[in-house]
This record gives structure tokens, C-alpha cells and sequence, in this order.
């Protein structure tokens, strides 16, 4: 009976001393606290405060305030505190931007000092430590990435000679659709899939291939895609409190990590057997152009490592073919929510093209009213609602605050595009704005009211492709097929936050055959 006494004496000690323990760590960190918050009110009497903001509570800030609906809380936000506000994330110091007059200071007036990225811990797993374009900070390195990026896929000389890459995906598409005739399809699925093939046409000359293989390996990647977007945009206490990073207490780190290896397997088979993708064209691809810099090193021509070859890999399939589909199911959903506009859109197609003819890139310049439909529908559904966040490379002062250096910035573009006091009927989808005033809709970041990519020197080094798919692909689906819902399924708007914007449920659309003869779909 005393062992028994003795060893409910030893436990209520250890949880007595487990106790203690607990309250010793919580009061250590309040006091280390109010410590580091008495010295930022001493060194704010020399300096302008920061941004208002809402009150948040001791250590965790305003992180148990946040919605699942990040764009619509921090809209409302604004509306309370104004153009400017901060938010308290743990021990992360984050800006909200909601006007273009400030979002021109950000991204224009102070773009060497705003030009690094806030870069979360999940980033760094499937960049091979940020060595990619996307997440990398401003300088030599970037630029080098950058300068290899534009000059081997963006230049025109690149996408011209790449068109009849372009021009075989989309066929396939129509092909496969019309296989399909009839019966639902998922929009976004069938889209990821088309930009996918195009995507890794121009990497390195091949497909993912058709029929069974293309559509398991299609599946996969587009699984693979998908979690890499939703673990990027997921709230993560690695990034709130850096502290914590080793612990990886939520398990996305090592989530991104396994994604990550995925796609170092499947560039190793890319590199060890190219043959066996279709397509392979005598001109030289891009993956054939990094490789070949891979082993150079000289002035006036910069190596590549290979991780950062695989880094680049992963941002131009990942950003190209999740931000693409997820924008052109947008449209096809505001076309299908507006019958008028799809057939105004429809008339420009068949005056333009014709319905004995099948669209080609040389008619796009011309299809003036699916312009206007496109940037409504990057207006109203910009795949990147807040940008990638920037981070300040030294504490500066903007519209009379002080911006701490190693905030997060996010730039709300989602509100300012639907601003009422700039754009008339806000809310509303009107492709007619775009043609009334069509400097309004500049893709290249210099009309801060309509910023779909960025602006200043972090702009989407993809914009060039981006344009020319998005419209080719949405022309080819309207001048192809007549669209409808199923009966069962009713259409909505509901968008599902994340680093990328999607359509809470997938749409589902039955594509009808629309031009005369057979071989248009062949």
C-alpha cells in the first residue's frame, strides 16, 4: 500500500513540477513580450507609428480573428481602418495595402525597397530553398533567373517558334472534347490538363502523352499541383512564429517536402528518357538551353546548378497551369451565367474567324470584344488576390507610417478591382468598360486600379504566355462547342481563398457540337 501512496505522491509532484514548468515558460515569453514591445514604443518616438489596426491579444495578435475567407475579412477590415492597416500575425508584423495610390508607392515609387518576397517555410521546401524566381529575393541571382526565364520561353521570337506546340494541345483539346459531346465535363480539370501538355511541350519537346497514360499521369499532376497551391496559401505557425519552424508543428513543411520529391522524380525520368514523350521538335527547347548553362560559366553566360533548373521547372508548371485553368473557368463561368455575352462574344468569333474555319493565334488580335471578356474576368476574379507578399529590405515610411523592415505586405488587388469609387457598377460583370476605356486594361502593371499581375520589377514574368493562352484557349472552347449546364446543376460565383483564387465548386458544363463539318474537330 505504500508503493501505491508513494507513487501518487511522484505524480502529483511531476504534474505539480509540469505545472510550474508551464507557468515559467507562458510568463518568460510575456515578459520577453513586453520587453521587445517597450522598446518598439522607445525607438517609436523617433520615428512615425505604424498602421492603424484592429486589437489583437497577447502573443497570438489578431491570428485567432482571421476568416476562412481571407480576402473578404481583410475587405471589410479596410473599410474600418482605412487604405493602410496592420495586422498582428504571432510575431509577424503584416501590412494590408487596399488603394492603387498606395499600391503605386509599394510597387513603383519604392520598388528597390519592396522587391523581396516574404518567402513561407512551405516555399522554401519546394523551391529547393527559394532558389526559383518566384520566391528568391532582388538581386544578382533573380535577375540572372529572370533574364535565362524571359529569354528561352518569353521573348517573341520563343513563343512564335513554339506556336505549332501550342496549336497541337489545343486540337487535342478539341478533339478530346468532342469525344465528349454531350455529356459534363470539368472545366477546370480538362483546362489544367490542355495548359499542362503545352507547358512541357515548350520545357522540353514532350507531352504527358494521350489516352490512358495522359489522363492517370494528367490526374496525378494535377493532384500534385493542386496540394503544393492549397499548403502555399495554408496559415502556417512556422511563418508566424519562425521560432517554431524547426518543430514543423502542423506537418506542411514535411507535406511540401514529399511534393517536392515527386517532382524531383519525375524531371529525373524527363532527363533520363525524353524519347519517350511525343512531339519531340529539331529546334532546341528550353529544358536543352538550361542544361547546356548548367556546365557554362563565363562573363557574358551564367551557370545554372541543378536545383536551380528544377527550381525554375516548378515554378513555371506549377504558376502556368494552375493560375490558367483557374481563370479560364472563370470565364466560362460568367459566360454561362450570361448568355447575352456569350453570344456577343460567339458573333465576333464567327465575323472573325468564321464557322468554315478553326481559330488560330493569327485571328486573336483581332477578337476585340474577347479581350474586353478577359480582363473583366481578371477584374472580378484575379487569380492572385493579394500578390505574392513582398517584404520591406529596410524599415521605411509610407503614406506617414512606418513600415518595419521584414513585414509582410500583402497588396489587396481583389478589393481595389472592385472599388466602387473607380469602377461604375463594381460588382457587376461588363465587358463594355474595357472597351470604352481600354487603357484601363493594361496588363503590364501601369494603371494601378487593374493589377491581374503585379507591377514594378516583381511583375509575372509569364504575362506573355498567359495572354496568348488564356485567349486562344477560351476562343477555341466558344467557336468549337455550344455550353450549357446540366439541368441538376446550378450555377454560382463562390470563390474558395488561397494563394490562387478558385471556384469554391468546380464548374461542370456539356459541351454541344457547334461548326458544320467533322474534320474541324479532328
Amino acid at each position: 500500500m505504500s508503493n501505491f501512496y508513494d507513487n501518487v505522491a511522484d505524480s502529483l509532484a511531476f504534474e505539480v513540477q509540469s505545472w510550474w514548468w508551464a507557468v515559467f515558460v507562458v510568463a518568460l515569453a510575456m515578459a520577453i513580450s513586453w520587453y521587445a514591445r517597450l522598446m518598439i514604443q522607445k525607438s517609436s518616438k523617433t520615428r512615425p507609428s505604424l498602421p492603424p489596426g484592429p486589437p489583437g491579444l497577447p502573443l497570438l495578435g489578431n491570428l485567432p480573428f482571421l476568416e476562412s475567407q481571407l480576402h473578404l475579412y481583410l475587405t471589410r477590415l479596410s473599410q474600418t481602418y482605412g487604405p493602410i492597416f496592420k495586422l498582428r500575425l504571432g510575431s509577424k508584423t503584416c501590412i494590408i495595402v487596399n488603394s492603387p495610390e498606395l499600391a503605386k508607392v509599394i510597387l513603383k515609387d519604392q520598388d528597390a525597397i519592396f522587391a523581396n518576397r516574404d518567402v513561407p517555410a512551405s516555399a522554401l521546401e519546394v523551391t529547393y530553398g527559394g532558389v526559383d524566381i518566384a520566391w528568391s529575393p532582388n538581386g544578382p541571382h533573380w535577375q540572372k533567373l529572370r533574364k535565362i526565364f524571359v529569354r528561352g520561353m518569353m521573348s517573341n521570337a520563343s513563343l512564335d517558334a513554339c506556336y505549332s506546340l501550342r496549336r497541337r494541345e489545343v486540337r487535342e483539346m478539341v478533339k478530346d472534347i468532342h469525344g465528349k459531346v454531350g455529356s459534363p465535363i470539368n472545366i477546370a480539370d480538362q483546362m489544367f490538363l490542355t495548359v499542362l501538355n503545352v507547358i512541357t511541350s515548350m520545357l522540353w519537346g514532350g507531352t504527358i502523352l494521350y489516352g490512358q497514360e495522359r489522363c492517370s499521369i494528367g490526374v496525378e499532376f494535377r493532384q500534385v499541383v493542386g496540394e503544393i497551391v492549397e499548403l502555399l496559401g495554408k496559415p502556417n505557425i512556422s511563418d508566424f512564429f519562425p521560432a517554431l519552424a524547426p518543430f514543423d508543428l502542423q506537418g506542411i513543411q514535411r507535406k511540401m517536402k514529399k511534393l517536392s520529391l515527386w517532382f524531383d522524380r519525375f524531371f529525373e525520368s524527363v532527363l533520363a528518357g525524353q524519347t519517350k514523350y511525343e512531339g519531340k521538335e529539331e529546334t532546341k527547347d528550353l529544358l536543352q538551353f538550361l542544361l547546356e548553362l548548367k556546365d557554362q560559366d563565363d562573363e557574358k553566360t551564367p551557370c545554372l546548378s541543378m536545383e536551380e533548373i528544377k527550381a525554375l521547372f516548378v515554378d513555371i508548371v506549377v504558376a502556368a497551369t494552375d493560375t490558367t485553368s483557374t481563370t479560364v473557368e472563370w470565364a466560362m463561368t460568367e459566360m454561362l451565367q450570361h448568355p447575352e455575352i456569350m453570344r456577343r462574344a460567339c458573333e465576333e468569333l464567327d465575323e472573325v474567324v468564321g464557322k468554315q474555319n478553326i481559330v488560330e493565334e493569327s485571328h486573336l488580335p483581332r477578337l476585340i470584344y474577347l479581350e474586353a471578356f478577359m480582363k473583366e474576368t481578371l477584374r472580378l476574379h484575379p487569380p492572385v488576390p493579394f500578390l505574392i507578399p513582398h517584404r520591406p529590405s529596410k524599415s521605411c515610411c509610407v503614406a506617414g507610417y512606418t513600415i518595419p523592415e521584414g513585414s509582410r505586405i500583402l497588396v489587396n488587388i481583389w478589393a481595389m478591382q472592385r472599388d466602387s469609387q473607380v469602377w461604375k457598377n463594381s460588382d457587376e460583370f461588363e465587358p463594355e468598360r474595357f472597351l470604352k476605356e481600354p487603357g484601363n486594361g493594361d496588363y503590364h502593371g501601369n494603371f494601378f486600379n487593374f493589377l491581374p499581375f503585379g507591377s514594378g520589377r516583381r511583375i509575372c514574368a509569364g504575362i506573355p504566355l498567359a495572354e496568348k493562352m488564356t485567349k486562344y484557349v477560351l476562343a477555341t472552347l466558344l467557336h468549337s462547342f455550344e455550353w450549357k449546364t446540366p439541368e441538376e446543376v446550378e450555377l454560382d460565383v463562390f470563390e474558395k481563398f488561397g494563394i490562387v483564387l478558385k471556384k469554391a465548386t468546380p464548374l461542370i458544363a456539356v459541351p454541344m457540337v457547334r461548326l458544320p463539318a467533322l474534320e474541324q474537330y479532328s
